[in-house]
């Protein structure tokens, strides 16, 4: 497909840009590529700039991967980075707010999300294991990303600061205890079945539909 000089600047002006995309993605790619299924549709929940989705579908060929955004800025910015690659897996973004149902993917076999949990109130998070437990199918899997506590204390004092920075923009908003969205996911027949130490005093954690 050609696009003009002006189509170029165009996305190019549509494109947003999370500076911790470059040091995280490979390192979340990696645990990807072995919890996720070979194959299937995945979900992803938020996915912001899109930067993640354009990187990590063409490196999971097996898999459909499926962006979305409640914002439209972010999902043009979504479809600004896949227009970059000729990625036949990586499908158009969808409009998807968690809090509201029925979510417009009635069934996937992983759902992927980063960095939302600790920038939203909880009733999202509550609102995301719902979903997943209604969406994925019986072997499905979960996957987040983030900065969590662990036994009801930060990993980090820069995880600390964060939490405070977080909280004084909005009340509602905050670090998690892990603890507390284990249980959350399994009210929802969410198996917690590991969680990996990354880069930057982040997790990876990953449940399994039961």
């Amino acid at each position: 497909m050609f696009i003009g000089r002006a189509g170029i600047t165009s996305l190019a002006m549509m494109k947003s840009h999370a500076p911790a995309t470059l040091r995280n993605r490979d390192p979340i790619l990696e645990v990807l590529k072995r919890v996720l299924p070979k194959k299937g549709l995945v979900l992803e929940v938020a996915s912001g700039s899109g930067e993640h989705a354009s990187y990590f579908a063409p490196a999971l060929g097996g898999l459909s991967w499926q962006p979305t955004a409640r914002d439209l800025s972010d999902r043009a910015s979504i479809s600004a980075w896949a227009a970059e690659g000729t990625c036949d897996n990586l499908l158009d973004p969808l409009d998807l707010d968690v809090l509201h149902t029925p979510w417009p993917v009635a069934q996937a076999a992983a759902i992927v999300c980063c960095n939302m949990v600790h920038i939203s109130p909880w009733a999202v998070t509550q609102a995301l294991m719902a979903g997943a437990g209604r969406t994925l199918s019986a072997g499905g899997v979960l996957y987040l990303y983030g900065p969590y506590k662990i036994d009801g204390n930060h990993t980090a004092a820069s995880n600390q600061a964060f939490d405070e920075s977080l909280r004084s923009r909005d009340p509602q908003w905050g670090i998690r205890d892990l603890g507390d969205v284990v249980k959350e996911a399994a009210r929802h027949a969410l198996g917690h079945v590991e969680t990996v130490a990354m880069p930057a005093n982040n997790q990876s954690v990953i449940f399994r539909r039961t």
